[in-house]
C-alpha cells in the first residue's frame, strides 16, 4: 500500500505556538453554536470508545465500538448537546456526496481513506446537515459532484479533504482542523473548493479554493512536510463551520 503525506496535517494537529483562546459565550450565539454550561455533554448515539495508542503519525484514537460509531449524524436543534459538532452547507448550485472516515481503518491500520468511510450523506444546494464526534477521534472527509469519491492508483480518497482531531488524548484534550488538497494534487485530479472555520474562534478558518487558485491556512503538496497547519484549538468544545463547494 503506497504511503501518502496525511501525517503531516493529521498528526499532530496541535500547534502550541499559534494558539487560540477567544471563547464566544453561549448567550451571543446561534442554536448549534451553543454548548452546556455545565461541561456536561450527551454521548447519545455514540458506541463504545476504543482505548489509545500508538504515538505520532501512528497513533490510534478512538474508532469507536463498534467501528465508526465514533462518528454520527445528528437533527439540528441536538447540535448543542454535543462536545465537537461540524455543521456541513452545501454550495448554492448542484449536490454534493460526503463521505467521513477515521485515520485509522477497521484492521487497525492507517487506511481510513482507503474506502472506508464511517458516514456519507448528499447536500442539496445551500443545504445543511450536521455531524457530531466522539472525544479522542481524528480522520477527515472529502466529497464530490460525481457518484463517488474521486480515487488515486491506489484506492484512496483524492478530492480535498478536511481534515480533523476532536479532543485528542495524546496532546492533552486540544483538537485541531485542516483543508488538504494533498491527495488531489498527487492524483493530479481536480481540487474542489473547501473551507472550514471554527466558529467559535474568530477568524480561524482554512480553506482552498477550486483549483486550488487561493489557499489559505491550508494544506498543498508544496506544504505536505510542515507541521501546525490549520486550526488549532484549546481543549473544550469544538463548533466548525464546513464549506462544501467554496469559492472565496
Amino acid at each position: 500500500m503506497a504511503t501518502v503525506a496525511l501525517g503531516s496535517s493529521l498528526s499532530p494537529l496541535i500547534d502550541r505556538d499559534h494558539q487560540t483562546s477567544s471563547w464566544i459565550s453561549a448567550s451571543s450565539t446561534t442554536i448549534w453554536t451553543a454548548y452546556p454550561s455545565d461541561g456536561i455533554y450527551t454521548t447519545s448515539g455514540f458506541g463504545g470508545s476504543t482505548e489509545p495508542s500508538g504515538s505520532g503519525d501512528t497513533y490510534v484514537g478512538n474508532v469507536g465500538k463498534p467501528y465508526g460509531s465514533n462518528i454520527i449524524i445528528i437533527p439540528p436543534e441536538q447540535a448543542s448537546k454535543y462536545k465537537y459538532v461540524a455543521k456541513f452547507t452545501g454550495s448554492p448550485t448542484g449536490e454534493w456526496k460526503v463521505v467521513i472516515w477515521n485515520k485509522i481503518g477497521p484492521g487497525g491500520r492507517m487506511d481510513g481513506w482507503y474506502g472506508n468511510a464511517c458516514r456519507s450523506f448528499a447536500l442539496a444546494a445551500g443545504q445543511t446537515k450536521y455531524v457530531a464526534f466522539a472525544p479522542n477521534s481524528q480522520g477527515g472527509w472529502a466529497m464530490t459532484k460525481a457518484a463517488s469519491i474521486p480515487k488515486d492508483q491506489y484506492g484512496g480518497y483524492a478530492s480535498t479533504w478536511g481534515e480533523f482531531d476532536f479532543g485528542s488524548t495524546e496532546n492533552d484534550g486540544w483538537s485541531g482542523f485542516d483543508v488538504s488538497a494533498i491527495q488531489a494534487q498527487y492524483a493530479q485530479l481536480e481540487v474542489q473548493g473547501m473551507q472550514i472555520c471554527s466558529a467559535l474562534n474568530k477568524g480561524l478558518c482554512s480553506y482552498i479554493t477550486k483549483g486550488a487558485k487561493v489557499v489559505h491556512n491550508a494544506y498543498t503538496t508544496s506544504t505536505a512536510e510542515l507541521g501546525g497547519i490549520g486550526g488549532n484549538l484549546l481543549p473544550g468544545p469544538v463548533r466548525l463551520a464546513v464549506e462544501i463547494g467554496f469559492e472565496e
